[in-house]
């Protein structure tokens, strides 16, 4: 076959930041690589393109999202293509470093490329000679490379020297070699915000600070100075990856639940995540619910604040889609889903959210990264990470004005704070730019 960039179907994940893809291979099959267990936009695509997924390829043992490539092997019969060294409990075929998979007219060839993961592999795509493209996954993305701490700082550093190696023998391809990570813009496995989700090794080359760096130390300086931290799910899924996770036989529904189902579930442990638009659920909610508003981010505030043992009733809008919120939950493994609260729940407590110019001067608690943070915030602002709020409720200021970028982590955090005891809060609808121009100042990067 001739391959042309339209062979190579990219499928974003918005809310997790990543890409997978999907590469027609001419004859009515096709290679998927990385694939999370949501499948829905790959396979339509494949639909689209009346192809079968034949095989299903993963970098690594991922973190942030569950592999569908099981899912796919049962599906479609997919042959699984992954690393041997990742001792993956199910049937598919190990590939070690310089192992090739005729795809039948393409060539699919395996590069080590720890550094991310100890087992990591590039996929080098070939037809004959010619170096078409490389699926990077974790090693290099563009402008940067994926983070090296996931498993544990006593790793760390011996996993960002690996990096350091890795990123320079893919850098070593040929300029016009596209280069295809699963890892971009939004992800908490590390990226630049903003950047081009595919890129090639000449751009690379030129452009990426990491690549620039003087020496293996001056690489392992600049990385990991940016690594933030984490979802906590990121910590279990490694290793659901190698057992491989269930297969479905479709995503299960949510049956409604009447108000005795409810009580019985909070007297269990149990939890209430009210997924509306955070202006619905300021306006009314059911008091000690945690919002987690429905949108691409859903998952990772979900498995971030929410332990996966939890059963969960959930609250959703009348236009909104129950699948959508099963299909983020099952993406990262969390399936305590019990069901949705109907209708006549009682929805007692509200919080105010208002807009830059109608909320109160301070105390002003930014829940954003500390990247975000660090690049602008309110001057006097307390800062403490969305993701650690709940063991830090003591420190946040009494009637503070909480905020994010927009709004909707700002309405999570509130939500926290409210059972944690804290009454008097507002939500800023907008972010810092707006509250400091509404109160005559101006952002800062200073710390507080």
């Amino acid at each position: 076959m001739t391959f042309t960039d339209e062979h190579l179907v990219p499928i974003a994940d918005e809310g997790l930041g990543n890409t997978a893809y999907l590469v027609d291979l001419g004859d009515g099959r096709a290679l998927a690589v990385d694939a999370s267990r949501d499948l829905r936009a790959l396979l339509a695509a494949a639909r689209r393109r009346r192809v079968r997924v034949a095989y299903a390829a993963d970098t690594h043992l991922h973190a942030d999202f569950l592999s569908g490539a099981v899912q796919l092997r049962h599906d479609t019969g997919a042959v699984v293509l992954a690393s041997a060294a990742g001792r993956r409990a199910f049937p598919h075929t190990g590939l070690g470093d310089g192992d090739e998979v005729d795809l039948g007219g393409l060539t699919l060839r395996a590069l080590a490329t720890p550094g991310h993961t100890d087992e990591h592999l590039a996929f080098l795509l070939l037809d004959g000679p010619r170096e078409l493209g490389v699926f990077t996954g974790g090693s290099l993305i563009v402008n940067s490379a994926a983070r090296t701490d996931l498993l544990g700082p006593h790793r760390t550093e011996e996993l960002t020297r690996a990096q350091y190696r890795s990123l320079h023998r893919l850098a070593a391809l040929p300029d016009d070699t596209g280069v295809w990570p699963t890892h971009g813009a939004g992800s908490f496995c590390a990226a630049p915000p903003g950047t081009a989700r595919t890129s090639t090794i000449g751009a690379q080359r030129r452009d990426n600070p990491l690549l620039a760096a003087e020496d293996e130390d001056a690489f392992a300086r600049l990385l990991t100075a940016g690594l933030g931290s984490y979802p906590a799910y990121f910590d279990r899924l490694a290793e659901a990856n190698r057992r491989g996770p269930a297969v479905l036989a479709g995503l299960p529904r949510l049956p409604v639940l009447d108000a005795a189902q409810v009580r019985a579930l909070l007297a269990a442990g149990g939890e209430i995540v009210d997924a509306r638009p955070a202006a619905d659920y300021a306006a009314g909610h059911v008091p000690g619910s945690l919002s987690i508003p429905l949108r691409g981010r859903f998952a990772t505030w979900l498995g971030w604040l929410v332990p996966a043992d939890t059963p969960v009733a959930v609250v959703l809008g009348e236009d909104q889609d129950p699948d959508e919120l099963v299909a983020q939950g099952y993406k990262i493994g969390y399936e305590r889903l019990v069901g949705r609260l109907c209708g006549e729940i009682p929805r007692t407590a509200t919080t105010a959210f208002l807009p830059a110019g109608r909320t109160p001067a301070g105390p002003y608690l930014d829940v954003r990264q500390t990247a975000e943070f660090a690049a602008g915030h309110v001057p006097g602002a307390r800062h403490v990470e969305l993701g650690v709020l709940a063991g830090r409720a003591a420190d946040a200021p009494a009637g503070a004005v909480v905020a994010c970028g927009h709004g909707e982590r700002a309405m999570t955090a509130a939500s926290i704070l409210e059972r944690a005891g804290h009454t008097g809060l507002t939500v800023l609808r907008g972010g810092p730019a707006e509250f400091a121009a509404a109160h005559g100042a101006r952002l800062t990067t200073e710390k507080s």
